[in-house]
C-alpha cells in the first residue's frame, strides 16, 4: 500500500516529521492522500497542520508531530528548546488545526453536500505512551508515541474509522473535492509576459550597474568598448550619448551617434531625441544618413562601389568644409564592426579636434557580417564588458560557443530554447507556424519577431517594398510580429524571437548570422531550420546545446 502524497516531494522541518509521513505513506491503502504542511488562515489565527490523512472509508484526520522528546508534568505539556524548557500544547494545536480546517471547507461552495467524519491526532515519535495514558482533552486512541509507530497508519485510520461515528464516512469522490478545495481555486495563472517583465527589471538593474563604468571613462577622450550580444553596448552608448550631451560631466557637448542599419539608428533616434532639445545629440543616424545631412544623396545599397569608396571619399571632402558650428565634440559608434575602414576618414574630420575629439566605438568583432575589416586609425582605450545581461540564461548557453570566450551569462532563467527542424523551403511555413503557436501560450504580437538569415519574409518583403525599408524600420516598435532579417537587427532585441534558418547553403558568415539571430532574443528563442546546416555553421557544440543530433 502506498498512499498518494501532496506535494510529491515535501520539505520538513525535523526528521521526526519525514518519518512519519513515509509511514504514513506506506501504509495507508492507495486511494488515501497525503497533505503535508497545510497551512489555514481564519480570522483568529493561523494554523499549520503537519499532515492531514483524507481516508476515502474512514475520515479526515489532522496530525500534529512533535519532533523532539515531550513531556507532561500533570498540568502542562512540555518540551526542551535549546536547552530551554518551554511550555506546549500538541493536542489543542491539532484540535485548532482540524476546526480550522472544518470551517474552510464549508465556506467553500464546492464541499461535500454531507456532513462527513474529522478528527484529530497527536503524533509524539520521540515520546513513550503508556498504554493507559489518559488525558480528559485526549483519550489514548487519538495519540501515538514512539511504541505506536509500527501501526501509526492503522491508528490514524482507526481514529475515524473507530471513532467518529458520528457522521457520514467519505467516499474516493468526497476525498477529491476536499484536495482540490485545499489545492485552491482562481489562482493566479503563471503569466509569460509577467515573468519577462521580471526578467526585463533585472537586465536593466544590472545594465545600470555596468553603465557606471561611464563615468571611469568621462576622463578618456577616445575609447572603445567591446563585448559580445546582451552585454549592454547599445544601452551604455545611448546613457553615454545623453550625458555627454547634456553635460552632465561638465560643458553640454555636440554629439554625433552613429551606426550603419536602419533599425538601430530608429532605434536610437527614438532612444535619445525626447526631452528638451538642448539636451539631444545634435545627430542620430546612419553613417549614410549622416552624408545626406551634408547634401550627399546615397545610391541603393546593391552599388558597393558606392558603400566602400565613393560615399566616404565625398563625405571626407564635405568634412574639410564643415563650419566649426556644423563638427562635433565627440562621436560615439555603435557596432562599429560593421563600418569599413574608409568611413572613419569623415568620421575624424567632423571632429572640432580631430586630434583630441571625443571617439567612443562599441564593437562585437563576432557580429562582424558583412566583409568589412576597417578600424579607427587611432589609439583607443579598450574597455571590455564580459557579462551577458539581455539573454536568459538558457538563450546565452546556446549562442556561447559563438560568442566571444569568458561571456558570463547573467541575465535570468527562462524557458528552454525551442528547436523545429524543418528543411529548405519547409523552413518559413514552419516558422509561421511557430509564431501561431506562442500567441496560445500568452504572448502578444508586440512580443515577437521573426527573423530569416537567408531570403526575406513575404511580410517583410511585401511591407519594405510598400513603405521602403527605412521607413519599415521605423515600424519595429508597434504592437505586431515584426519580420526582419539578421543583417538588419543587430543592436535591437524582442521578448521571442523565431530564428528561421532559411538558407540553402552554409554562407560565408553563417557562423556570425547564426549568433547575431540566436542572441536577439530576451526571454524565448525558437530556432527553425535544417538540423545539418545549423549544425554545419555553429558547430557541434552549439548543435548539441539545441538538441540536434546529427
Amino acid at each position: 500500500m502506498t498512499a498518494r502524497t501532496v506535494p510529491d516531494r515535501p520539505t520538513f522541518v525535523t526528521d521526526s516529521e519525514r518519518d512519519v509521513w513515509q509511514r504514513l505513506a506506506r501504509q495507508l491503502p492507495d486511494d488515501c492522500v497525503l497533505l503535508t504542511n497545510q497551512r489555514i488562515s481564519d480570522e483568529h489565527k493561523d494554523h499549520e497542520a503537519d499532515l492531514i490523512a483524507l481516508m476515502p472509508g474512514s475520515g479526515v484526520v489532522t496530525i500534529e508531530v512533535k519532533g523532539s522528546h515531550v513531556w507532561h508534568d500533570g498540568e502542562s505539556w512540555l518540551i526542551n528548546r535549546g536547552g530551554t524548557t518551554a511550555a506546549i500544547d500538541p493536542v489543542n494545536q491539532a484540535m485548532l488545526a482540524d476546526h480550522a480546517l472544518r470551517r474552510y471547507l464549508s465556506a467553500d461552495p464546492r464541499r461535500p453536500g454531507r456532513r462527513l467524519r474529522f478528527s484529530h491526532h497527536v503524533v509524539l515519535p520521540y515520546t513513550d505512551v503508556k498504554a493507559d495514558f489518559s488525558l480528559p482533552e485526549c483519550p489514548r486512541w487519538q495519540i501515538s508515541g514512539r511504541a505506536d509507530l509500527p501501526d501509526v497508519g492503522e491508528r490514524i485510520w482507526d481514529t475515524t474509522s473507530l471513532h467518529a461515528a458520528d457522521a457520514a464516512i467519505p467516499d474516493a469522490h468526497d476525498v477529491a473535492t476536499i484536495e482540490a478545495i485545499l489545492c485552491g481555486r482562481n489562482l493566479p495563472d503563471r503569466d509569460v509576459r509577467a515573468l519577462a517583465g521580471d526578467r526585463r527589471r533585472l537586465s536593466d538593474h544590472l545594465t545600470e550597474e555596468q553603465a557606471t563604468l561611464l563615468s571611469v571613462t568621462r576622463l578618456i577622450p577616445r575609447v572603445e568598448v567591446r563585448g559580445g550580444a546582451g552585454s549592454g553596448k547599445t544601452v551604455m552608448a545611448v546613457r553615454q550619448a545623453r550625458d555627454l550631451a547634456s553635460g552632465r560631466y561638465g560643458k553640454a557637448e555636440r554629439i554625433a551617434v552613429l551606426c550603419y542599419s536602419y533599425g538601430l539608428a530608429a532605434h536610437l533616434r527614438k532612444s535619445l531625441l525626447t526631452g528638451p532639445r538642448k539636451k539631444q545629440p545634435a545627430f542620430v543616424g546612419t553613417f549614410e544618413d549622416l552624408g545626406r545631412s551634408w547634401g550627399i544623396e546615397a545610391a541603393g545599397r546593391d552599388d558597393s562601389d558606392f558603400w566602400e569608396r565613393r560615399l566616404p571619399e565625398e563625405m571626407a571632402e564635405a568634412a574639410l568644409g564643415l563650419t566649426d558650428g556644423k563638427k562635433f565634440d565627440a562621436v560615439i559608434v555603435d557596432e562599429a564592426q560593421d563600418f569599413a575602414e574608409n568611413w572613419w576618414t569623415p568620421i575624424l574630420r567632423a571632429l572640432r579636434d580631430e586630434e583630441a575629439g571625443g571617439l567612443y566605438v562599441y564593437s562585437d568583432e563576432q557580429q562582424r557580417v558583412f566583409p568589412r575589416y576597417g578600424r579607427p586609425p587611432v589609439r583607443l582605450v579598450p574597455l571590455v564588458l564580459d557579462h551577458n545581461l539581455r539573454n536568459t540564461r538558457q538563450i546565452a548557453r546556446c549562442f556561447e560557443p559563438l560568442a566571444p570566450t569568458g561571456l558570463s551569462a547573467r541575465g535570468g532563467e527562462g524557458p528552454e530554447v525551442e528547436f523545429i527542424p524543418a528543411a529548405g523551403d519547409d523552413a518559413i511555413g514552419s516558422a509561421d507556424d511557430a509564431v501561431e503557436a506562442l500567441f496560445a501560450d500568452g504572448w502578444q504580437a508586440g512580443d515577437i519577431a521573426l527573423l530569416t538569415t537567408g531570403r526575406r519574409h513575404p511580410v517583410q518583403k511585401e511591407r519594405q517594398d510598400e513603405l521602403g525599408a527605412r521607413d519599415y524600420w521605423e515600424t519595429l516598435d508597434e504592437d505586431d510580429v515584426f519580420y526582419g532579417h539578421v543583417l538588419g537587427f543587430k543592436g535591437l532585441e524582442r521578448r521571442v524571437v523565431v530564428l528561421c534558418v532559411n538558407e540553402s547553403s552554409v554562407s560565408e558568415r553563417a557562423a556570425e548570422r547564426l549568433y547575431v539571430g540566436m542572441s536577439r532574443a530576451t526571454d524565448l528563442l525558437v530556432v527553425v531550420g535544417d538540423p545539418r546546416l545549423i549544425a554545419s555553421a555553429g558547430g557541434a557544440e552549439v548543435a548539441e546545446r539545441l538538441g540536434i543530433g546529427v
